[in-house]
């Protein structure tokens, strides 16, 4: 994704190498894209050597928020950002949507809808949203902390 993007923090570093630890796809906003934001999370966070329960919290981060746009917003597409500032994994999706108000966390749900965030919420360490600019929908995002895979040099576990 381009510099300037409505995914990209104003205060990210740009520097050489640090390109390796972000990781951009579109899909359309299709029910079936859910399941490959799933795969392609799944592929650049065994990429990446994310530690296992970091891995799995962050692909059902990505199943519900992509979901979401999918489920609750007008849009064609989605766009999902995966990044390691410091010692986080960051997620954020993109929709093209207008929902008022932006997403909301519903603590008591007894229908099928409004757990998805619940589940964001328990797992992430932070999570928010803001509006895209420019009329373009808005960004959600969910941060956790990142595990490295300790296992990943080739050492195996007992």
């Amino acid at each position: 994704m381009a510099p300037g993007s409505a995914l990209i923090p104003r205060l990210v570093d740009l520097s050489p190498g640090t390109e390796k630890f972000r990781h951009c796809f579109a899909l359309p906003a299709h029910p079936e894209s859910v399941a490959a934001a799933r795969e392609l999370t799944r592929g650049r966070l065994d990429a990446w050597r994310t530690g296992r329960d970091t891995g799995e919290a962050a692909v059902l981060i990505v199943s519900e928020l992509v979901t979401n746009a999918v489920v609750h917003t007008a849009s064609t597409r989605v766009v999902c950002e995966l990044s390691r500032p410091g010692g986080r994994l960051r997620i954020a999706v993109q929709d093209q949507g207008r929902q008022p108000g932006g997403p909301r966390l519903r603590r008591s749900s007894d229908d099928e809808h409004g757990r998805g965030l619940l589940l964001v919420d328990t797992m992430s360490s932070a999570w928010g949203s803001y509006d895209a600019g420019y009329a373009s929908g808005r960004v959600v995002w969910a941060e956790l902390p990142f595990d490295a895979d300790r296992h990943a040099g080739g050492e195996r576990p007992c």
